[in-house]
C-alpha cells in the first residue's frame, strides 16, 4: 500500500512564548515491510533542526526558539510504502536487549485486576501467540473507544477500571498485561490509514507489540481488534506513551496555550 500522510501541530498562545524547547519523535524509519518514500518535517519559525537518534532507535528532531512568539506550527508530510507481513516486524533498529521491555512504568503498572484478567488468558498448550490474539480480541470487546474519559497521563490500571479510552489506554493495558505474564511488550507510536481510502483525525495512533519466542515482535492492535497490516505506518518506539511521543517539550511564557492536531493518511492507490 502506499500511504500518504500529513500530520499538523499548531500551537497559539494567549501571551506570547519566550522560549521554545521540543522534541519531535516524527519522522518513521524503513524496514522489512515498510518504505519510506520520502518524508519532511517543517517548523514555520526560523529555528535548526537537530537530528539525532535514542536508545529505541527512533529518530529524534530537536529545535529551540528564542524570542516572542504568539504561534507555532509543525508540519509532517510524505509518503510511505507498505507490505502485509502478516503483523510480523523484522529489520528494525534494536539497540536494547529484550529484558528491558519487561519494565514497568508508572503509565504501564499492573495492577492485581490487570494481572488477574491476564492470567485468564494462558493456555495449556503454552501457546503464547494464540493467548496474546485472544486477550487482543476480548480487549477490543470490553473496552469502549471513548475520548472524553482519559487523558495522556491516565495509567494502564485507571483505563481498565473505566473500562473507556484511547488507542494509547488500549495499547498500555495491553501492554502492562503482557509483561505480567513474562512477554517482553512495547508501544508503538505511528499512523493508520484504512483500507479503502481517507482517515482524518486529531491524533494519530498507537498500539503495541509484543515479543514471540522463534517468531520475534508481533504488532497488536486492541482498540481495532486485530494485528497490525499494511494499513500501519510505524514511527516510534518506547516503553508507554512518553518515550514515543510524537512531541514533547516545554517553554518559558505562552499562557494559556491552545493547542490543535490534524492527522490526513490517504491510501493513494484506492484514490486513484
Amino acid at each position: 500500500m502506499r500511504i500518504h500522510v500529513r500530520h499538523e501541530t499548531a500551537y497559539h498562545y494567549a501571551s506570547p512564548a519566550k522560549y521554545i524547547i521540543q522534541k519531535l519523535r516524527l519522522s518513521p524509519r524503513s524496514h522489512d515491510g515498510q518504505h519510506i518514500r520520502r518524508w519532511r518535517i517543517e517548523v514555520d519559525q526560523d529555528c535548526r533542526l537537530m537530528e539525532t537518534s535514542d536508545a529505541f532507535g527512533n529518530i529524534v528532531h530537536s529545535f529551540t526558539l528564542m524570542g516572542a512568539f504568539d504561534s507555532l506550527s509543525i508540519l509532517v508530510e510524505g509518503e510511505v510504502e507498505t507490505e502485509e507481513t502478516s503483523g510480523v516486524v523484522r529489520g528494525t533498529a534494536e539497540r536494547l536487549p529484550l529484558e528491558l521491555y519487561l519494565r514497568e512504568t508508572d503509565l504501564t503498572e499492573p495492577n492485581a485486576d490487570i494481572e488477574a484478567y491476564a492470567r485468564k488468558f494462558v493456555r495449556d498448550d503454552g501457546n503464547r501467540l494464540s493467548m496474546l490474539h485472544d486477550m487482543l480480541v476480548d480487549l477490543h470487546e470490553h473496552i469502549t473507544f471513548d475520548t472524553n474519559r482519559t487523558d495522556s497521563g491516565t495509567t494502564a490500571a485507571d483505563a481498565f477500571a473505566l473500562k473507556h479510552g484511547v488507542c494509547q489506554d488500549f495499547s498500555h493495558i495491553f501492554i502492562a498485561a503482557a509483561r505480567s505474564l513474562g512477554l517482553p511488550a512495547r508501544y508503538i507510536g505511528g499512523y493508520l490509514v484504512q483500507q479503502n481510502g481517507v482517515a482524518t483525525s486529531e491524533a494519530g495512533h498507537a498500539w503495541a507489540e509484543a515479543h514471540i519466542p522463534d517468531l520475534g515482535w508481533v504488532g497488536f492492535d486492541p482498540s481495532n481488534g486485530v494485528c497490525i497490516t499494511d494499513g500501519y505506518v510505524r514511527v516510534a518506539v518506547g516503553l508507554d506513551y512518553l518515550g514515543a511521543a510524537p512531541v514533547r517539550g516545554s517553554q518559558v511564557g505562552g499562557q494559556s496555550e491552545d493547542l490543535k492536531v490534524a492527522v490526513h493518511t490517504e491510501n493513494m492507490a484506492a484514490q486513484q
